[in-house]
């Protein structure tokens, strides 16, 4: 105990078999902070939100308004009823799925999904794991030189459009390229590469590869300078080898990134392009070309069919909403956190 005049108590042991007291939280423990008005925080967070604001009107003028337009997959819709474009979307008549029914029973939609899969797992095979390889052995490079020299060259097609990309696969393969021309010169009967629709897919993903592995080995890039430089020391020192502490260290670190994109890949599985297939659709024909977006052109947009156009489109999304909620919960089930974490 503490006599009159002393600033605070000695402890007293407590006895055994009994509990000790209960200590008192200071005054004010556990409450939790007032929080600050409306006003005050617009005032601290205006730098943020302005830095912000272009990118959310660009999201809701190209992504969440043109979202209301899926009205259309319901009605025939005519854009010239009425005076303006809301009128058009009151007056036209409304046949509930009617548009998804002649979608279905369209024999070419179904060839135009079919090779959407086919050259979407195609791609996922031999296309996704390839950033992933550049971007390792990028980061193996010891000198600071040859990696930026490397990296630039590899990014740089990123940056070409789609028209530049196929010119230049017609220069190098096409019938009058410089591959043929090269295989005549040797007496050699050139290869039919460019209008041949049974290696179609094949072309369509070497131009993919060359245009975008670059810049698709960028997230992996960051994802491997944050894994801890110490790991791979502690490894080494413990006698592991380059490919130890590749499967080890590397992979594992990788892994939530690799998971994370494999998803988002897998949400876009029925979009594979636009511009790279209606260039070369005539080359190869339509058997081999048609995808789900060139069909919607040629087959709702081109005809004015625009009922048709939003149910392919709306299909499309459901489809990839299915998609990305199943490989969530399988990425859940492994352990991973995949687009969002479990609540």
């Amino acid at each position: 105990m503490s006599g009159p005049g002393t600033a605070g108590a000695v402890d007293v042991p407590a006895a055994a078999g009994q509990a000790p007291p209960p200590t008192r939280k200071p005054r004010g423990a556990g409450r939790r902070r007032p929080r600050a008005s409306l006003g005050a925080r617009l005032r601290r967070d205006w730098p943020l939100l302005a830095m912000t604001a272009p990118a959310a009107a660009l999201l809701l003028v190209f992504h969440y308004l043109p979202t209301l337009g899926n009205v259309i997959a319901f009605q025939d819709y005519n854009p010239f009823v009425g005076d303006d474009p809301v009128e058009a979307f009151l007056y036209s008549e409304w046949i509930g799925f009617g548009n998804f029914e002649a979608l279905f029973a369209d024999p070419l939609f179904w060839d135009a999904v079919r090779n959407t899969l086919t050259i979407t797992a195609f791609q996922l095979v031999f296309f996704f794991p390839l950033p992933i390889l550049l971007a390792i052995l990028l980061n193996s490079l010891v000198s600071g030189r040859v990696r930026g020299f490397v990296q630039s060259v590899v990014y740089l097609p990123h940056f070409f459009s789609w028209v530049l990309v196929v010119t230049f696969f017609v220069q190098m393969l096409g019938g009058a390229g410089l591959l043929a021309q090269e295989m005549r010169e040797a007496g050699l009967q050139p290869w039919n590469i460019m209008t041949n629709p049974d290696t179609f897919i094949v072309l369509v993903t070497a131009e993919a590869v060359w245009k975008d592995i670059g810049w698709g080995a960028i997230v992996f890039l960051a994802a491997l300078a944050a894994i801890d430089p110490n790991l791979y020391e502690a490894a080494a020192a413990d006698g592991a080898g380059r490919w130890r502490r590749m499967w080890h260290i590397t992979l594992p670190g990788l892994r939530p990134v690799i998971v994370l994109l494999l998803i988002m890949r897998l949400g876009d599985a029925l979009s594979v392009g636009f511009e790279q297939f209606i260039l070369q659709r005539e080359a190869v024909g339509r058997d081999a070309a048609e995808v789900l977006d060139t069909f919607v052109y040629y087959q709702a947009i081109a005809t004015q069919q625009w009922g048709l156009g939003a149910a392919a489109g709306l299909f499309k999304a459901v489809v990839g909403l299915i998609l990305i909620l199943a490989a969530n919960k399988l990425a859940h089930r492994l352990g991973e956190q995949g687009v969002y974490s479990k609540s």
